[in-house]
């Protein structure tokens, strides 16, 4: 038997976020049984609150974003990651502004300081989040299929046209030193050449050098940290997108090309199965 788990104390974050580009202020507090992870936007009048689940999914445009009614948190996909793996159910993320601080465009930041902070064991048991049956979504191209499994694995193979890049496989069977080792430093990526258009769209407009790997048609503009660096973090990110679906989850994810949209999507499958379990 599992129990519920909350952080022994509250973590401090700050820094700007990668497509605000705004200055963020982020605290993450321990919170009752059966809370879930709640975001508190502290900067808004009344403290509005937006729970991580699917169904507040609302863009999924370079990143996972979550609202509620006008109120939005965009860019949790890498936080959720660390607080998935970190087996955390209930926490509160106080945040004065949209998006969590960057750090340095992975997840080892927030991984490294859930651990400092360390886990509560609380009273009630933990109802996790188990594959029973097969899921898939796809749009004809990207798919991502859920299969159970004893253990948490994704199996993730990602093709770009860029020929410095090219197809990238990663298979991992999931656990907190794996996780801290291959998974958690895998940085955000981005195209020389795309980057201008992102930062018209109000997008990337933290983005640096520091905290994305960057890559133009003659090479890497700063040193990898894994040559599949850019899989790996698409592993990263799908850990923290199926964290949506309400709880720590077990299966296999075997995902070809996907991306937030469709890890969000499977995510909302899932929640709704288990919902009605």
């Amino acid at each position: 038997m599992c129990y519920q788990t909350t952080l022994d104390r509250k973590i401090l974050c700050e820094g700007i976020g990668l497509h605000s580009g705004k200055n963020v202020s982020m605290e993450i507090l321990p919170a009752p049984e059966d809370t879930g992870i709640v975001f508190i936007r502290t900067d808004l009048p009344g403290a509005p609150e937006i729970r991580a689940v699917a169904e507040n999914v609302t863009t999924t445009l370079r990143a996972t974003t979550i609202s509620s009614g006008d109120v939005r948190i965009f860019t949790i996909e890498h936080l959720l990651s660390a607080l998935h793996i970190y087996s955390i159910d209930n926490c509160y993320v106080k945040i004065d502004g949209e998006e969590p601080p960057v750090k340095d465009g992975c997840a080892a930041y927030f991984f490294a300081a859930l651990q400092k902070a360390g886990r509560k064991r609380q009273q009630k048991l933990r109802k996790e989040i188990i594959i029973d049956k097969i899921y898939r979504i796809d749009d004809g191209e990207r798919f991502v299929v859920a299969l159970p499994y004893d253990g948490f694995r994704i199996s993730f193979t990602s093709l770009n046209e860029h020929p410095l890049i090219g197809i990238q496989y990663a298979d991992f069977m999931l656990n907190e030193s794996v996780y801290a080792k291959e998974i958690a430093p895998a940085r955000t990526i981005a195209y020389e050449k795309e980057i201008e258009q992102l930062r018209k769209m109000g997008l990337g407009l933290g983005g640096t050098l520091e905290n994305v790997i960057v890559y133009n048609d003659s090479g890497w503009l700063n040193p990898l940290r894994f040559p599949d660096e850019l899989v790996r973090h698409k592993v990263l990110d799908i850990i923290g997108d199926l964290r949506l679906s309400g709880g720590i989850v077990k299966g296999h994810f075997i995902a070809v090309k996907s991306g937030h949209q469709l890890n969000t999507g499977l995510a909302k499958m899932i929640r709704r199965h288990s919902q009605q379990l």
